[in-house]
């Protein structure tokens, strides 16, 4: 399982456009990298939403958003058109890039166990080394004030790490 101060695992993977993207990529930039279920769903939606909101604010801070789920990159290309999103999305059919960041694993729903996406984010230094790990993800959280967006709070995470 992937920890902070741990060097990030390598991956390639298929964009919505069916070219590989690799971790190396984007080597010398920091990188937010998201764990999610399912293209198109309620709780996914939100969250790629948020990302994009805040996508100008991480690209001022020198970090890129990319998302992974087991979807396929047709199914990406639907979901980023329908939703208009600015980030970019990888697809793991095979699920071995969310296996080796330990995103992949058993869930519990009404009782019942089975295995799923754990969703989960990590900031990635420029050097690839893991910097902040989060894991069994709320999209949004809320508190008796306001409602606190799981993409705010990596983002404020950043904010530290560069400053």
């Amino acid at each position: 399982m992937v920890e902070e101060g741990m060097k990030a695992p390598e991956f390639t993977l298929l964009n919505a456009r069916e070219e590989e993207v690799s971790l190396g990529d984007y080597a010398g930039t920091w990188l937010v990298l998201y764990f999610y279920p399912k293209d198109s769903t309620s709780g996914c939606t939100r969250e790629a939403l948020d990302f994009s909101d805040l996508k100008g604010e991480f690209a001022k801070r020198g970090a890129r958003v990319v998302g992974i789920s087991p979807d396929s990159p047709a199914s990406h290309r639907s979901f980023i058109e329908k939703e208009n999103l600015a980030i970019s999305l990888l697809s793991d059919p095979e699920k071995k890039v969310l296996r080796a960041y330990g995103a992949w694993g058993i869930k519990k729903n009404y009782g019942k166990e089975y295995e799923g996406v754990v969703r989960s984010t990590f900031i990635i230094s420029p050097e690839g080394e893991v910097k902040g790990v989060w894991r069994n993800v709320r999209v949004r959280s809320k508190r008796k004030t306001c409602e606190v967006l799981h993409a705010a709070t990596v983002l404020e995470k950043l904010e530290t790490l560069i400053s």
